[in-house]
């Protein structure tokens, strides 16, 4: 069963009374690019609600995905990581661009992995702005040629890896900086964290004998479905939440993860695996990151498999010349965010990328989305040059230039952040600005903020149910609300609302 390219939007009181009806909404046909449903769960039944969604057919995908592409890994947290502060330090203005208002604060620090103190560890420098008020919402992506090249700082640690472009500690410090943009971002009020991706694992094709490869999995006799290179970068990503949910200075419910490239790839799996991610963030990632397989453009697994063996599973090599066999594609990758939102960036002249496969992969992650009341890319049409789109819940924008990463890039995902992350402060209204009064869309926003399903009666969020001296409906509320439903069966009456 394949599903077509949709051209509208259901009207969210439509799709809430279909849900609870049973009823699906969706419009499933033939589409040209044959592409695998993600409504259709392996047994061949329609997903129709959220609950379906998330207890059997979200898995079902991770599942394939972890099978024929990016493998799986053998742990989860390990149960003997620590962390080590390396330093908490505040820098003074005159370290930092003219632009930059306010002090900074610079931390390192160093994960360990198992119980040795010592490799494989990996270290994360994190920048925070001062003039904001903890915990503060976070950027995270890793980076290619070491932590001390993202900025020009003698006091950020070197490491010493193999990389493909020679090797990290002959990088001069700063030398990508240019990638990062790092006082904008803490102009705008987000901190920005980075790991180098060789902590984890050096990109090379090496027998997998290294970083975390060489501890938590032995390179002989490997099933097919072992992970590669990018599940170990992206499993190495969540450890990075791990360590967040420590820091009272970082708000880890608003950690957006974001990459670049085959970190992109990496970014848009660490998002699909770990549902703690609120953002995810992919730029010019191609080819088995947000591009779509059977779209036939720019780089094709077989190319891939050919160029970084080591990148996925063992698996993934029967595909090289094969798409149509592989039970999965990459807007299934996308839709497993849902209802995270999520940002796919491109850029013109980034044809092995495949801007069009990566639009698309937005375009038909969409039903996904709407089983929430969401709206996911807001058009079937791909946009003009430097005209982002942003007001659902998947992103999107084709730059001019390269394969790069650009202020314009940063000043958008920033903007996408401001969107969504704002409206968690938001107290009753219209969240979502669609307009009109409270609906399913405000309260699926509210979901991401509250972790509160939004399948309920909208007049149950607009009740003052708590006795503060206030008439109007405020935070105080809204956290009474959520955990009034959390606390209650899937049965939860609307006149329960009534009292706190």
């Amino acid at each position: 069963m394949f599903f077509n390219r949709l051209n509208g939007r259901c009207q969210v009181r439509i799709l809430f009374i279909s849900l609870l009806l049973g009823i699906s909404t969706l419009a499933h046909a033939e589409d040209p690019l044959d592409l695998p449903d993600p409504l259709i769960t392996n047994g061949g039944g329609t997903v129709v609600s959220t609950t379906v969604w998330e207890q059997v057919r979200r898995e079902e995908i991770l599942e394939l995905f972890r099978t024929h592409v990016y493998g799986r890994a053998p742990v989860g947290r390990p149960a003997e990581m620590s962390f080590e502060v390396l330093e908490t330090t505040n820098q003074v203005l005159s370290t930092w661009a003219e632009a930059v208002t306010g002090t900074v604060t610079r931390k390192q620090i160093r994960v360990y992995l198992t119980a040795t103190i010592g490799r494989p560890y990996m270290d994360i420098l994190i920048y925070l702005p001062n003039d904001q008020p903890r915990p503060v919402k976070l950027f995270l992506g890793l980076n290619f040629m070491g932590n001390h090249t993202i900025r020009d700082d003698k006091e950020i640690e070197i490491c010493t890896h193999f990389t493909p472009w020679g090797n990290s500690d002959d990088s001069p410090r700063g030398d990508e900086g240019v990638y990062w943009d790092i006082e904008s971002i803490l102009n705008r009020g987000y901190g920005l964290a980075t790991i180098h991706c060789a902590d984890l694992d050096e990109d090379r094709h090496d027998g997998f004998n290294d970083g975390v490869h060489g501890e938590f999995d032995p390179s002989s006799d490997r099933p097919d479905d072992a992970w590669g290179t990018v599940g170990a970068w992206a499993w190495g990503l969540s450890r990075a939440m791990d360590y967040f949910e420590t820091d009272e200075d970082i708000d880890h419910n608003r950690v957006a993860v974001m990459g670049w490239s085959r970190l992109g790839k990496t970014a848009l799996w660490a998002g699909a695996r770990d549902e703690r991610f609120s953002i995810v963030i992919s730029n010019n990632s191609g080819e088995t990151g947000a591009a779509l397989a059977r779209n036939l453009q720019g780089q094709s697994i077989a190319e891939i498999n050919g160029s970084f063996p080591h990148w996925f599973c063992e698996k993934y090599k029967n595909y090289n010349n094969n798409v149509d066999a592989l039970p999965v594609d990459q807007h299934m990758l996308i839709a497993l965010m849902a209802p995270r939102p999520v940002y796919i960036a491109s850029a013109e002249n980034d044809a092995w990328a495949d801007p069009e496969g990566e639009f698309l992969s937005g375009v038909y992650a969409a039903p996904v989305y709407e089983l929430y009341g969401l709206n996911g890319l807001e058009t079937t049409v791909m946009p003009s040059l430097d005209e982002p789109i942003n007001d659902g819940h998947i992103g999107y924008h084709i730059r001019t230039g390269d394969h790069d990463v650009k202020p314009f890039d940063w000043n958008a995902w920033m903007d996408y952040a401001d969107k969504h992350w704002i409206s968690c402060d938001y107290t009753c209204g219209d969240i979502d600005g669609s307009g009109g009064d409270v609906d399913l869309g405000d309260l699926a926003e509210m979901a991401i903020c509250w972790g509160v399903d939004p399948r309920v009666d909208s007049s149950c969020v607009c009740a003052n149910l708590v006795e503060d001296g206030s008439n109007t409906i405020d935070l105080s509320d809204l956290q009474v609300f959520a955990e009034l439903f959390l606390s209650t069966s899937e049965d939860y009456p609307p006149n329960n609302c009534s009292t706190p």
